[in-house]
C-alpha cells in the first residue's frame, strides 16, 4: 500500500473526533461534514496516531412477492427473523451497506413481485434491526413504481435512520454528499445503476435515480474526494447470473479508481463474483465485482449464495503526513435457506454457509471451498471466512 497526503488534518485528536461525530445523527439534513478545530503537526509530538473502521457490505435485497407473503402477520410483515441468523455479523462493522434492490414503497401503493416490484416499509425495519447504516436504491427497479414509490421510500429511510444513495427526493437532496463519520474517518457514497428496465426518468425528475454516466460520475468524485478520507462507489452493473465480470465492469471499476474511489461494491448479476486490488494513484483500491444475492425469492443454488464482505479503512496521521489505505478484505459466504411452495416462500433465513447443512444443504463446506476458490480468481489477497469477527 502506498502513502497518499491528505489536504488538511481534519481531527484535534481521535478521541475528541470519535465523541464528535457519533451526534451525527442519521437523517436528510446530517449529512453534513462535523467541522472539528484541527490541530498543527508540531503538537504531535513526532508521533503518529491511527485509527480505522470496518466496512461490512452485502448484495441485492430482492423481494418476490412470494417472499413477503411469507412475511405476513396479523398486522403487517416481519422480516426480521429472515436476517436474525446474519445480524451479528452485520452489526460488528463500524459501517454497514446494503443493496436494496426493490423499492420500499409501502403497501398504499399497492405491493408487487416480478418484474415491477413494490415492497412493504418494513423491510427497511429488518434492515435497521440487522444493523444496516447506509442502502443504494440505485439499479433497475429504482422506478418501477414511480416517482411516488421513491418518495415513500426515501422518507421511511429517513424516518427509521437509514441512509439512502442513488436516488433521491429532489435536486437538493440529490446534491446532498452522502458521507457518514465513524472513529475520526469519513466515508463518503455513490451509487449509480445502468438503466431502468427501459421505464423513462423524466426529464424534470432525473434525481430519482443516478445512471451510469462517465462524465458524471468523474464530476461527482472530483466534488467529494477533497472532503473525504475515503469514498465508496455502489454499481449496479454487468450481466445477470454470470460468473465473472464483464469487460465494461473491469473497465468501470479502472476509471473510478483512477478518479478516486477506494472501494467499489458490485450489483446485478445476482451471483457472486470475485473480488480484486486495481493499483491506481499510487494506492490499492477493493473490488468485489458482484456480491450477489443476499435475500430473495430467486431460485438455484448459485441464486441462493451470497456474501458479507468487509475491508478494514485505515487513517494514520503524523507530522509529515496524512496516509489512507485499504486493507485485511474478508468474504464471508452466505446462504438463503426457505422452505418453497411455489407461490410462497416460508422460514426465509439469511445464514452462514458453513451452517447451511443443517437447513438441508448437502456438502456445505465443499461449496465453500469452491466459493473461496472463486472469489480469489483475481487475487489471493482476500481471506475466505466462514465467520466474521
Amino acid at each position: 500500500m502506498k502513502l497518499r497526503v491528505a489536504v488538511i488534518v481534519i481531527i484535534s485528536t481521535f478521541l475528541l473526533a470519535i465523541v464528535v461525530t457519533a451526534t451525527n445523527t442519521l437523517g436528510f439534513d446530517d449529512f453534513e461534514l462535523t467541522e472539528v478545530e484541527p490541530i498543527e503537526k508540531s503538537q504531535l509530538n513526532d508521533k503518529s496516531v491511527r485509527t480505522s473502521l470496518t466496512l461490512n457490505a452485502v448484495g441485492d435485497i430482492l423481494i418476490h412477492d412470494r417472499v413477503y407473503d411469507g412475511a405476513r402477520t396479523d398486522d403487517g410483515f416481519d422480516f426480521k427473523p429472515m436476517l436474525e441468523p446474519v445480524k451479528p455479523y452485520l452489526e460488528n462493522a463500524d459501517l454497514t451497506f446494503a443493496n436494496q434492490e426493490t423499492i420500499l414503497g409501502g403497501e398504499e401503493l399497492g405491493l408487487s413481485g416480478f418484474p415491477m416490484f413494490n415492497s412493504p416499509f418494513e423491510v427497511g425495519d429488518a434492515l435497521k434491526f440487522a444493523g444496516v447504516d447506509i442502502v443504494s436504491i440505485a439499479n433497475n427497479h429504482t422506478i418501477d413504481r414511480g416517482a411516488e414509490a421513491v418518495y415513500n421510500a426515501t422518507d421511511y429511510l429517513n424516518e427509521i435512520g437509514i441512509e439512502y444513495v442513488g436516488g433521491y427526493q429532489s435536486h437538493e437532496d440529490a446534491n446532498t454528499k452522502r458521507i457518514l463519520h465513524r472513529n475520526g474517518i469519513s466515508v463518503g457514497f455513490l451509487a449509480y445503476t445502468y438503466g431502468t428496465n427501459g421505464i423513462p426518468i423524466p426529464d424534470d425528475q432525473d434525481y430519482l435515480v443516478n445512471l451510469i454516466d462517465v462524465q458524471q460520475m468523474t464530476d461527482d468524485l472530483q466534488s467529494i474526494r477533497d472532503e473525504v478520507d475515503f469514498v465508496v462507489v455502489s454499481m449496479h452493473f454487468g450481466d445477470e447470473y454470470e460468473p465473472l465480470p464483464n469487460e465494461e465492469q473491469i473497465y468501470l471499476s479502472q476509471l473510478l479508481t483512477s478518479e478516486g474511489a477506494d472501494v467499489i461494491l458490485g450489483h446485478h448479476p445476482h451471483v457472486l463474483q470475485p473480488i480484486d486490488w486495481i493499483s491506481s494513484n499510487e494506492q490499492d483500491q477493493f473490488v468485489i465485482y458482484s456480491l450477489g444475492n443476499f435475500l430473495s425469492g430467486q431460485r438455484g443454488l448459485d441464486r441462493q449464495l451470497g456474501a458479507i464482505s468487509q475491508v478494514e479503512l485505515v487513517k494514520e496521521i503524523s507530522p509529515n503526513e496524512t496516509s489512507l489505505n485499504v486493507r485485511n478484505a474478508k468474504i464471508m459466504p452466505t446462504y438463503n435457506d426457505h422452505e418453497d411452495h411455489g407461490d410462497l416462500m416460508t422460514n426465509v433465513q439469511v445464514v452462514p454457509l458453513v451452517e447451511a447443512d443443517q437447513y438441508g444443504l448437502e456438502d456445505a463446506q465443499g461449496l465453500f471451498d469452491e466459493i473461496a476458490e472463486h472469489m480469489q480468481t483475481y487475487s489471493s489477497d482476500v481471506t475466505i471466512v466462514p465467520y466474521l469477527e
